[in-house]
């Protein structure tokens, strides 16, 4: 027995005369065997080179030496932002991970008890800012941290469990059901607590919190305590000299609520112990942990779902300053296949850009789909502009390296890709940064406009005809025309609307993705309820079956919306349709874009919700890109579906504004200026009929396949005899007499010869 122990004892000795220093040790695989030997958790000294030490020792020689240190810095200002080094510019993602914030500029509050302990004179000494490392979210607002890692003391009932105590989770419409909106003790006493398990040693530095997201409760915590393990079992309480340290926490329910640790603490698990709350309230809250994890590369769990890309993109949040220079570089780069432009301003003034790449970019050519991306009209949905901004500079690497897909992609479709349509929205998010802005901030327009229903309600115009069956005399099925109260100065429309409508009207769109943030999920139209008071009901467009498709495409590429092991976002479970839905039966919403899209335009537009945390860290860029990059591809290739072709005279001239009709779809699209056309359609045999004033119509069957590329379907379009003769008439210089009105002078002189 004692010849089996003396390696065992040999071996901790060696690991703990090798504890000196831990910012180089702990990279040393070998030092993961201090969480085999002690349960407790380890303090980090603070300084150029961080020490790894002991809970406190008692007064002994050298203890002046050990209570040296930086001094405390002072509490900042209210309003202070942290202060970070500038993130390189093009990094590989293993670089120095940023803090949990675009650019440590911080919104919500940071709690003041970190400072005031750290003025306390039996305090641990805090390491300067510059000399802290600043972790990122472990990921529990991303899902990263999965259910089985949450744990608490007792809960009200399933709904408000654990797993519901996530950094900006959003209850139910019903609340009270299996999805409300926070963590919720079953008593209101000084023993509860919610902890995590990061299943790895981990490097915490702070702790976000939050209160109850309810419409009718008021529940949050005030202040609390926070604990640290290495088995969940032998507990160390973060200390404010000889005291427990007690953290400040929220003054109301929404705001996100920053508080640091004074000193880096290793361990496995984090508790949160609640110490008071609102008065009238519960303890309830959601949080967000900071923690850099150790490496581990003994843990295979770790290894196999680590996501690592080999990409070298710049996985960064932009501002706008950075945004625009990112595309100038990406246009310097590919000069022959980019073009730079702005479709408007926002009401603060700054032009809203849009890059296209085509083989000729400024042009429209003719038998050439047109497709957009566009991002941002929520500002504070930043993910989907960060993913087309590496989207430009995929595209333009790729392409330059001969990839024969993206090089056919660019060839043979005319893209527009417009990152940021609220650019004023995301500088206010900006301000509070990837973990404290809360759910909104940012998310309108600088006048308190929400751009993604800010479009006319073309659907009411289009039913209430269909219900007085005066269609197609009055009311027709696409094309529909904007309502006039609408494009008067004094109604309420912003600027960025007005921009994107004109944008629209200007270039034949075939299809069209809006990227938006907070679920994981592709919407597609109609986007408003048919049924009057009716909150959610589904309601197809008579192209139901392409759009089903086109959602389809993107979320089965996707590399999580269709996983069935996948949780839920929110309250939503979309797995019953793979991860699509039509927008109607989620919420009704009047004027969105996608229908205005529909019924204006030639364009199919979907909503693309690209992931549960709308303004993810920047260290998560690398992974989100790795989930959506094949799934931008695929979507933008499916603008080649369905048939395409030319309407043109007897003499070869495109016919614009030619009207194509599909037997049995209720459904119309026009030629462009050039006569030429695409239908997105799905594999089958369809009956087409061209049609257009003063030319007799011409029908014929189109096949459309399996493979990619639309089919050729063109038509060949003779005048009218009345349009003839009206064209030979006017040639010399005469007008031709209508029938109708021949027939009604006609009438009149038969009156006046009876008289």
């Amino acid at each position: 027995m004692a010849a089996s122990l003396a390696p065992a004892l040999a071996l901790l000795g060696w690991a703990l005369a090798g504890i000196g220093v831990q910012g180089a040790a702990l990279e040393d695989p070998e030092d993961y065997a201090q969480e085999l030997w002690s349960p407790e958790p380890h303090y980090e000294r603070p300084g150029p080179e961080p020490q790894a030490f002991s809970p406190p020792l008692p007064p002994g020689p050298g203890e002046d030496q050990r209570r040296l240190g930086p001094p405390a810095p002072e509490p900042p200002e209210k309003g202070s932002k942290r202060r970070t080094a500038p993130a390189p510019g093009r990094e590989k993602p293993a670089a120095r991970t940023p803090p949990p914030g675009k650019n440590g500029n911080r919104k919500g509050r940071r709690s003041k008890g970190v400072e005031k302990a750290a003025s306390d004179d039996y305090s641990v000494p805090v390491a300067p800012e510059d000399l802290r490392e600043s972790c990122p979210p472990l990921g529990l607002e991303t899902l990263k941290i999965t259910d089985f890692q949450l744990h608490a003391s007792t809960t009200k009932r399933y709904g408000l469990g654990a797993h519901r105590g996530r950094l900006n989770i959003q209850a139910g419409i019903n609340e009270n059901d299996f999805y409300d909106g926070a963590w919720c003790a079953g008593r209101n006493d000084l023993h509860q607590w919610i902890e995590v398990d990061a299943r790895r040693l981990t490097r915490f530095t702070g702790v976000i919190t939050q209160g109850r997201n309810s419409l009718w409760l008021s529940d949050w915590v005030t202040s609390y305590k926070v604990m640290v393990s290495n088995d969940s079992h032998s507990w160390v309480t973060v200390k404010n000299g000889s005291g427990d340290m007690i953290f400040e926490g929220n003054s109301e329910k929404e705001i996100p609520v920053l508080s640091e640790l004074p000193v880096p603490m290793v361990a496995r698990y984090i508790r949160i112990n609640p110490q008071s709350w609102f008065d009238n309230g519960s303890i309830c809250l959601r949080m967000e942990i900071l923690g850099c994890p150790l490496p581990d590369p003994n843990n295979y769990y770790h290894r196999r779902n680590e996501m690592t890309t080999t990409d070298d993109l710049d996985f960064k949040h932009h501002n706008y300053k950075e945004m625009r220079q990112l595309m100038k570089v990406v246009n310097e780069m590919c000069p022959n296949i980019t073009r730079i432009y702005n479709i408007g301003k926002s009401h603060q003034g700054l032009k809203l850009y849009a890059v296209e790449i085509s083989d000729h970019p400024g042009e429209h050519e003719v038998g050439e789909p047109e497709f957009h991306y566009i991002a941002g009209a929520h500002g504070n949905e930043v993910l989907g502009r960060e993913l087309l901004l590496l989207l430009l500079q995929f595209l333009c690497q790729e392409y330059l390296a001969q990839n024969s897909r993206i090089v056919r992609l660019v060839e043979e479709t005319r893209i527009h890709i417009l990152p940021s349509l609220n650019p004023d929205g995301y500088e206010k998010a900006c301000e509070g940064g990837s973990e404290l802005g809360g759910w909104s901030l940012g998310r309108w327009t600088h006048d308190g406009i929400d751009i993604n229903n800010n479009f006319p309600d073309l659907n009411t115009l289009l039913w209430e005809a269909e219900d007085r069956q005066n269609v197609p005399r009055k009311v027709p099925n696409h094309y529909i025309a904007i309502p006039e109260w609408f494009l008067s100065e004094n109604a309420t429309v912003a600027m960025e609307t007005r921009a994107v409508i004109s944008w629209m009207e200007k270039i034949p769109f075939v299809l069209g993705g809006n990227l938006q943030g907070g679920e994981l999920v592709v919407a597609y139209p109609y986007d408003m309820v048919r049924s009057p008071w009716k909150t959610q009901e589904h309601t197809p467009t008579p192209d139901d079956h392409v759009f089903r498709w086109l959602a389809y495409s993107y979320a089965s590429t996707h590399r999580l919306m269709t996983d069935a092991r996948r949780r839920v976002c929110h309250t939503e479970d979309f797995q019953k349709e793979e991860g699509t839905i039509n927008g109607a039966s989620w919420h009704t919403v009047a004027g969105s874009l996608n229908d205005f899209s529909y019924l204006h335009t030639n364009c199919f537009e979907l909503s693309i919700y690209v992931g549960c945390d709308k303004y993810p860290h920047e260290s998560e860029l690398p992974e989100e890109w790795e989930n959506n990059r094949e799934s931008l591809i695929v979507f933008m290739e499916q603008v080649h579906r369905g048939i395409k072709g030319m309407v043109r005279d007897l003499h070869g001239k495109g016919i614009p504004n030619a009207i194509i009709s599909v037997e049995g779809v209720n459904h119309d699209i026009r030629t462009a200026s050039d006569g030429d056309y695409w239908r997105l359609l799905n594999p089958g045999e369809y009956v087409v009929t061209a049609k257009a004033e003063g030319f007799t119509a011409s029908t014929k069957t189109c096949m459309v396949g399996y493979d990619m590329g639309a089919t050729r379907c063109d038509f060949t379009l003779s005048k009218t005899n009345l349009a003839r003769i009206r064209e030979i008439m006017e040639k010399f210089g005469k007008q031709p007499v209508s029938l109708p009105t021949r027939r009604l002078k006609r009438r009149g002189r038969k009156r006046r010869q009876r008289a």
